[in-house]
């Protein structure tokens, strides 16, 4: 009887744990948003904040990746989702879709900051 209710509560909380809309991603070190991996995010100044869309595809994409959602993420706060062109979702900061860089290799690089003056670390 207690392996038995044992199994049904683990099975409960996968089940609630499953159901549980993900939020956002983000989180800030030194003052720069970055992804779950400590990565630097980035905004692009081509991007017009509230679009909904990105300007940054094919190549563009292939040297800033966009920070990705799931279909299970939700947008909450400064936190939105875009559809991207090829129609995959892509997470925001107050409007402005957020990539990271190729060229950071490790938590905490922001080598992309000021790229060609377009490409900026993520603030608050």
């Amino acid at each position: 009887m207690k392996t038995a209710f044992t199994s049904s509560l683990a099975g409960l909380v996968l089940l609630v744990a499953c159901a549980t809309p993900n939020a956002a991603p983000v989180a800030m070190q030194s003052g720069v948003l970055t992804n779950a991996d400590g990565m630097t995010l980035y905004v692009f100044d081509k991007d017009a904040a509230g679009a909904g869309k990105s300007a940054c595809n094919g190549d563009c994409a292939t040297n800033w990746p966009p920070l990705m959602a799931t279909a299970g993420d939700q947008a909450s706060g400064d936190y939105s989702i875009l559809t991207r062109d090829d129609g995959s979702r892509q997470w925001a900061y107050k409007g402005k879709p957020l990539y990271r860089w190729i060229k950071d290799q490790k938590p905490g690089d922001t080598t992309g900051d000021g790229v060609k003056n377009v490409w900026h670390a993520a603030k608050p």
